[in-house]
């Protein structure tokens, strides 16, 4: 059986789910060569990758770009073709010519999240309009498969869940590098990553150090990522000297240092439906506090992976900071389980089994 999975961003969470699907079929993987010719020895090397001239959505080129494309997918004969994310334009008018071959998109947000230009960008009926052109939908939780059900018209049996794979291109960076953690001097250090919009919760992650000022003298927060600015809360701060603010890209060795080196990973969300940031944390044995929104909340409590407490709450969130600060033995116990579950339940191996699974069985019903 041969997949053919195509998507335009989205570079961590393809290398997982493309190099974990590959273990257990025919993969054939089309990206934008301007977004992953750098990490094309990042996939496993059973993946057929197929790096094209992929245009921004603007381009006038992108027609000449649809017939290449449907040209490589004929070519391919592939058995099914899964679309990585629902978030182009111009795929669209493609689908047509790509029939009767059975289509998946992938759904990562139901709804925009709030503060998130970047994906804002995009016509609102492109996505709405993939959803609808597509036999079978992949969710990454049962709420997310709930809310799709609600807004589309989908039978249950056409869409599926399946975890988000765990991140492990950075850990695994590190151990090729032999990288090493910051000395130990007794600074509790907390990181928040990624993208930095509005839902992302900086705010109150802000008032939970103010509220920690004076109990926990030793705590050290970064903010690494490109996005809102996060000195526009600076009044808000308790000390604005314990905050190391990194508003830009990231680069690949410095993601893994600052896991490395941190000793909680914070995702304070105001919204959100699951978290690439929360699957990169676990493949470095990192506890994490996360606020009970999407499938935060029920991804971490089963599994062990850290602490949860309600959104948008300083104080409970301060106080889960601090009571992941004091005990050591609780951070440690946190980390393994997240690393146990980064590389076992939810490897991409794992994870792939279960997408080569959903496959067979939408060929199967076609």
């Amino acid at each position: 059986m041969k997949a053919l999975l195509l998507v335009s961003e989205l570079e961590d969470y393809t290398i997982s789910f493309a190099s974990g699907v590959a273990q257990h079929l025919d993969v054939v993987l089309a990206v934008p060569r301007r977004r992953y010719a750098h990490l094309a020895s990042s996939f496993d090397p059973a993946v057929d990758l197929h790096l094209l001239d992929w245009p921004r959505h603007r381009s006038l080129s992108n027609p000449w770009f649809l017939y290449q494309l449907t040209r490589l997918i004929r070519r391919e004969q592939p058995n099914l073709i899964h679309l990585l994310s629902n978030s182009t334009l111009w795929l669209n008018l493609a689908v047509p010519f790509w029939r009767p071959i059975p289509l998946v998109t992938t759904i990562h947000d139901v709804e925009i999240h709030p503060g998130d230009m970047e994906t804002r960008t995009l016509p609102g009926w492109a996505p709405e309009l993939m959803v609808r052109q597509s036999g079978h939908l992949v969710v990454h939780g049962e709420g997310l498969k709930q809310l799709v059900l609600d807004r589309y018209a989908k039978s249950a049996d056409h869409v599926h869940v399946l975890s988000h794979p765990s991140i492990l291109r950075y850990a695994e960076l590190a151990r090729r590098q032999k990288m090493t953690p910051r000395e130990a001097d007794g600074t509790i250090r907390v990181l928040l990553f990624g993208r930095i919009f509005a839902y992302k919760g900086l705010e109150h992650l802000v008032r939970a150090e103010a509220i920690l000022k004076d109990v926990l003298p030793n705590l050290r927060i970064t903010v690494a990522g490109r996005g809102d600015d996060p000195r526009i809360f600076q009044a808000l701060m308790g000390d604005a000297g314990r905050y190391d603010i990194r508003n830009r890209f990231i680069e690949d060795t410095e993601v893994a240092q600052l896991f490395l080196d941190t000793d909680i990973v914070v995702l304070p969300y105001t919204e959100a439906s699951q978290s690439g940031v929360l699957n990169l944390a676990a493949a470095f044995g990192k506890p994490v506090i996360v606020t009970d929104v999407g499938e935060l909340g029920g991804t971490v409590q089963p599994n062990g992976l850290g602490m949860v407490v309600p959104p948008g709450d300083a104080k409970e969130l301060a106080a889960a900071v601090r009571t992941l600060a004091d005990s050591g033995e609780l951070r440690n116990k946190f980390g393994t389980n997240a690393l146990q579950w980064a590389k076992g339940p939810n490897s991409p191996e794992r994870v792939g089994g279960q997408a080569a699974a959903v496959y067979r069985e939408v060929v199967g019903s076609c």
